[in-house]
């Protein structure tokens, strides 16, 4: 991406920034009206919203830009609606995972938890109201996210495409949700089904359509827009790739992720569906999931990883998803092509 284009889009995530702002100024007013818990509630999911890469905005301006989009104010709104949708997924994934924390803070049902504690509760009241309340303000979010594209200015077909855009990437989020809950339980899947799971999950709502929503709100043809979910499909899992390794043999300093958390959890990634394939799964399978488990074991496992040939297989795929992906830019508008190609030269060299 040139100089000029990443100023732009600087300017234009502030406008998501402002966009969001706005959201929860208005919501809060309005939870003045219903009393202290609601205002709290909105408070505390103000708060999660905070932060981030703003990743999935960065898609929507991605595409509306380098399509030769000129309303970066309905632009912003349609990305805030992705930011939205973002942070009332992961606020719904922690209370799946039982998680408390996220980036090393509460989130927001380790906030009530604590809350709780601090005021007395026993520690299972105070955990339950902590999973009551995330369950409710993720709700808040979700619903929250098509309001945006409703006040983004776009109007007819444009506008009921974008709608539907958005209801895909909650329907398809919500199927691989519910998926990665099932295989966790049961028997060991293939490494295609844990793709499957992830894409369905993650790269629909992150990758897919947030850059088709960009193509659509720039007034992109069909096969811009249709090139692009492709694109955002074959990229999204070589993210989620990337991401499952970077869950075991990462830097912690730069990636600010655990490299225990995934063994200890047990967690169904590629590297583990491929391990379990090979002769060296009795090496792993009895400590794969313990919340005890030292670094030093880990160090084993990793080097197990290693040789049974599961990180080779992972950064195979990397490559070849990464291949299917950049044959989508071809047909694509050289700047969009562009700005696309730099996307990817970011997101796999966080393997690096």
């Amino acid at each position: 991406m040139s100089e000029e284009a990443a100023t732009v889009a600087h300017i234009d995530l502030a406008l998501v920034d402002d966009c969001l702002e706005r959201f929860f100024v208005v919501s809060s007013a309005r939870a003045a009206r219903y009393g202290r818990p609601s205002e709290e509630l909105w408070r505390v999911l103000r708060k999660a919203s905070m932060g981030g890469k703003r990743f999935r905005p960065r898609m929507v301006l991605t595409a509306y830009l380098g399509l030769g989009g000129d309303d970066v104010h309905a632009a912003a709104h349609v990305a805030a609606a992705y930011e939205l949708l973002h942070t009332a997924l992961v606020v719904h994934d922690d209370v799946i995972d039982r998680d408390w924390a996220r980036r090393g803070q509460p989130n927001v049902a380790g906030s009530y938890r604590d809350a709780g504690t601090t005021g007395g509760l026993p520690l299972p009241t105070a955990e339950h109201r902590g999973m009551s309340a995330a369950v409710i303000a993720g709700d808040l979010a979700l619903s929250g996210a098509p309001r945006f594209i409703e006040s983004a200015g776009v109007t007819g077909e444009r506008r009921g495409r974008l709608l539907e855009l958005l209801d895909e990437a909650v329907f398809a989020s919500a199927a691989g949700e519910m998926t990665d809950v099932d295989l966790a339980l049961g028997v060991m899947p293939t490494v295609d089904e844990v793709l499957a799971m992830e894409r369905a999950k993650t790269s629909v709502y992150s990758f897919e359509a947030p850059l088709q929503s960009g193509a659509v709100l720039a007034g992109a043809p069909e096969t811009v827009v249709t090139a692009l979910g492709a694109f955002g499909r074959e990229i999204g899992i070589a993210y989620q790739i990337v991401d499952d390794l970077l869950g075991v043999f990462g830097d912690e300093t730069t990636t600010g992720k655990s490299v225990l958390g995934d063994l200890r959890e047990g967690k169904r990634t590629m590297l583990i569906a491929y391990a379990a394939t090979t002769d060296c799964w009795p090496d792993i399978a009895p400590y794969l999931g313990d919340p005890d488990l030292t670094e030093e074991r880990a160090t084993e496992l990793r080097a197990t990883l290693v040789t049974c040939g599961a990180r080779a297989a992972a950064e195979s795929r990397i490559a070849d998803h990464v291949a299917l992906a950049r044959a989508e830019l071809s047909g694509l508008p050289y700047d969009l092509a562009d700005r696309l190609e730099g996307l990817v030269t970011e997101l796999v060299e966080r393997a690096r």
